[in-house]
């Protein structure tokens, strides 16, 4: 997690980056900006840092060919973390960069403010950081004021809600040859085309950590109890929402997941288990993450991925069954006089 209580904005340089292919111009500024109101630095800070508290995924700066210094961010980067001195000069060389990504028509134009930071807090450690920041969507708001004793309303256009970053990235001074902590915000394209902020602009890819393991396995169980074993074995669907609840059941209550206990626990079936195993090593493969055969479980992974786990059983439009325990107190059954399927639920007490 990211805290900024002791953090302070050492330096900050506004520049505009707009769609290449549309034409936008790129509007970049003399230097760097001068705060000297201590209320606007406060808005700045929570603007920027606040949306990263709850972050728990790290990502680090790479390239394809393996050269760090070939991925421009990490080198600009660099460059600052050497000398504060040559921070403008740089922030004007990552916007440029940033330009020269954004040739997608679903790329906006927008404002970038890049910052230097003064001990920000990562996993429990202070460091020196760059903010790199994008602001793309502007709202319109009321402003309310009292003069003699009567209300005057008045609107500001084209202004900026400080609870909603658009994109951000802050890259810590720290693990250099690794590519840095850096963590990440994208709230306008998160299931949009235009991935060019992560894919393209900070060319990233996650840290291989706990939280990273957690993540990835109860992703893949999920895909391959959803997806690939109804292939192979006959399932109902009680049967699938089952493995499911027995697998999240598994990662609430162990420290640790080992591949074989979980197997044994949660799939406990000869075939079953050679085809997770099976599945697995394939993923692995063509996504280039391996998943350790032990690791240390991450709680907040497991809350995360907690939300999209579906154990609801929808029948029709008129009733969903959330299961959250034994499916053998559940009964699929046909009525012929009725024509249709049924579940039959056994209880004790009624809540």
């Amino acid at each position: 997690m990211i805290y900024f209580t002791e953090a302070s904005l050492a330096q900050l340089s506004i520049h505009r980056a707009g769609n290449k292919l549309l034409d936008e111009k790129i509007v970049l500024s003399e230097k760097s900006y001068e705060i000297q109101d201590d209320i606007l630095e406060k808005l700045l800070m929570q603007y920027f840092v606040a949306p990263f508290e709850k972050t728990n995924e790290i990502y680090r700066l790479c390239h394809p060919n393996d050269d760090l210094d070939l991925n421009e961010v990490w080198h600009f980067a660099t460059a600052i973390f050497n000398s504060a001195e040559s921070f403008h000069e740089n922030s004007c060389q990552l916007t440029k960069h940033l330009y020269e990504m954004s040739d997608h028509p679903k790329i906006k134009g927008g404002e970038l403010y890049i910052t230097l930071f003064e001990k920000l807090q990562v996993e429990g450690e202070l460091h020196r950081a760059i903010g790199i920041f994008k602001s793309e969507t502007k709202e319109t708001f009321l402003k309310v004021s009292l003069k003699k004793q009567s209300f005057q309303l008045g609107y500001e256009q084209e202004a900026i809600n400080i609870k909603k970053l658009d994109k951000g990235c802050i890259i810590f001074d720290t693990e250099k040859d690794e590519g840095y902590k850096v963590a990440i915000v994208d709230q306008t394209n998160r299931n949009g085309d235009a991935q060019y902020w992560v894919d393209d602009f900070l060319k990233v890819k996650v840290r291989n950590d706990n939280y990273n393991q957690t993540t990835n396995a109860l992703s893949i169980y999920k895909d391959f109890i959803t997806d690939k074993l109804e292939e192979s074995f006959d399932l109902t669907r009680t049967d699938k929402i089952d493995l499911l609840n027995r697998s999240m059941k598994y990662f609430k209550e162990k420290e640790n997941f080992d591949l074989d206990e979980f197997a044994f626990e949660v799939i406990n079936n000869e075939q079953g288990i050679e085809a997770f195993k099976n599945y697995k090593a394939t993923y692995e493969e063509e996504s280039g993450n391996v998943i350790e055969d032990s690791f240390t479980i991450h709680n907040a992974a497991v809350k995360k991925q907690a939300r999209v786990y579906k154990s609801v059983l929808k029948l029709d439009k008129n009733f969903h069954i959330y299961i959250h325990g034994n499916n053998e107190l559940i009964e699929k059954g046909f009525d012929e006089i009725m024509n249709m399927n049924y579940y039959k639920v056994y209880f004790r007490e009624e809540a």
